[in-house]
């Protein structure tokens, strides 16, 4: 479980990205977070794995206070929680199984990353996350030669090697069209619903958050102002999440 008690995150700009915020999301869900630009979705998502730590409150996942990791707890916390972005974070003059065997560095010693010794295992891991993404037949292609669905597949192939409990997703689908958006979002949910991982994404498409989340989260000014079900969210509380002025990339 991931529990949010009071949690408020002011940044040293004097910005308060939180204010207040308790939440509590059980195993195996699939929550969207929606909202305007600034409303505090993406310090909401990273202070889950203390990626931005807190102000005031506590974040707790699985009965580990989070705002207490340093070092390395916090590095073998953070190997449990995978973490997909915007811009999919791949190195991109290298091929995609060896994108994904990255998520295998923390748990190898210096000289086998500094010759790049994976070994069977690990090859045989990336392989099976690859395919489970349907991108297996591209495993031996540079990442620059792929396209933005496709890498942005690679990124989430490269979580699932983590064997993680939770993904995290800060806008996995913004730089895609509405196609590859969907297809995306749809290995999200196969991955959510077959091995039970628990799906937590920031999303400006609500569409998208409405036909693929189990619940969804509406937050404004670091505040949530809605958590319920798809079904509740009817156009007065998008109106109200948005403040009246929901941007045209979220319609």
């Amino acid at each position: 479980m991931i529990l949010f008690k009071n949690v408020t995150k002011i940044y040293p700009n004097g910005v308060k990205a939180l204010d207040g915020v308790s939440l509590s999301i059980e195993q195996g869900e699939f929550v969207a977070i929606i909202g305007r630009s600034g409303a505090g979705k993406s310090t909401l998502i990273r202070a889950i794995n203390k990626i931005h730590g807190i102000t005031e409150g506590s974040v707790t996942v699985d009965n580990i206070q989070v705002e207490r990791l340093k070092g390395k707890a916090l590095r073998s916390f953070r190997h449990g929680i995978g973490m997909i972005f915007q811009s999919f974070n791949l190195v991109k003059r290298t091929t995609a199984i060896k994108n994904v065997l990255t998520a295998r560095v923390p748990e190898m010693n210096f000289f086998r990353v500094l010759l790049g010794l994976y070994s069977k295992e690990d090859k045989m891991a990336a392989l099976v996350a690859l395919d489970k993404v349907g991108i297996l037949e591209k495993a031996y292609t540079r990442v620059d030669q792929l396209s933005g669905g496709q890498q942005q597949r690679v990124a989430l192939a490269r979580t699932l090697v983590q064997n993680p409990k939770i993904i995290l997703a800060d806008e996995p689908v913004a730089a895609l069209d509405p196609v590859t958006a969907k297809q995306v979002m749809d290995y999200f949910l196969n991955i959510n619903r077959e091995m039970k991982i628990s799906i937590i994404i920031n999303i400006h498409h609500v569409e998208l958050a409405l036909e693929y989340a189990d619940r969804v989260v509406g937050i404004r000014d670091g505040v949530i102002i809605f958590d319920g079900p798809p079904s509740d969210v009817d156009e007065e509380v998008i109106n109200h999440i948005y403040d009246g002025e929901q941007e045209d990339e979220d319609l």
